[in-house]
């Protein structure tokens, strides 16, 4: 995540998906952070003008910045995209929101919801989400944006402390299919003071101690 502010430079990217990118200008400083991989997400969060700015594929191509998609939010409301409509996540989704964040664990909690990707998913969206990623049409594949939730009786308190704090959220919260991507794959900022040994323990959970939530009654 880059912080910006009203000083940072502004500047308009070429699009891949442009129909479905808000066109901006982007605040993109010199020391903008981009992700590492294929994707190469770049999550920018404006403190003056309280807007979220997340980008896909993004990258310089001469004296140009392109991406693959762009979306703006404001972090004053709970907006989500038009139907039909990508983001820099497969669902139409933010990214921010859903990582898990060293900061939280640090003081104990996550209070919201994680972000996961699944290797396959289906021709299909459920709210919160926008957008759907792939042409089948399995039943049995899940849709962007289904939330699923460690059960209540799974028992956590064996795992260590990093690991504890994020079954929590997932038994409080749960987890959101957000993208395309490894199986069960829990995204988080990057922060040295993760401990691997300890979220690697998260391997142990099994996918039979979920259950899919209902998020009808969570609908505005």
């Amino acid at each position: 995540m880059t912080v910006v502010g009203a000083a940072t430079p502004k500047t308009r990217i070429l699009f891949e998906y442009e129909s479905e990118s808000d066109p901006g200008p982007y605040p993109l400083p010199a020391n903008v952070r981009i992700e590492g991989g294929s994707d190469r997400h770049a999550i920018l969060v404006d403190r003056d003008a309280c807007r979220l700015f997340e980008l896909f594929a993004l990258r310089r191509e001469g004296d140009r910045w392109v991406a693959g998609s762009g979306a703006i939010w404001s972090l004053r409301s709970n907006r989500l995209r038009p139907a039909g409509w990508t983001s820099p996540d497969a669902a139409g989704l933010p990214i921010l929101p859903g990582l898990a964040r060293y900061e939280d664990v640090a003081h104990g909690r996550i209070d919201h919801a994680l972000r996961v990707t699944v290797a396959r998913t289906r021709r299909a969206y459920v709210w919160p989400a926008r957008h759907f990623a792939s042409s089948e049409t399995d039943p049995s594949l899940p849709p962007m944006g289904l939330r699923l939730r460690l059960r209540k009786s799974y028992p956590i308190a064996g795992f260590p402390r990093q690991a504890r704090i994020v079954l929590r959220a997932l038994k409080e919260y749960g987890m959101v299919v957000a993208d395309n991507g490894s199986d069960w794959y829990l995204s988080g900022a990057p922060d040295p003071r993760w401990s691997n040994d300890q979220l690697h323990t998260l391997h142990r959970v099994p996918g039979s101690a979920f259950e899919v939530v209902n998020a009808a009654s969570l609908r505005p």
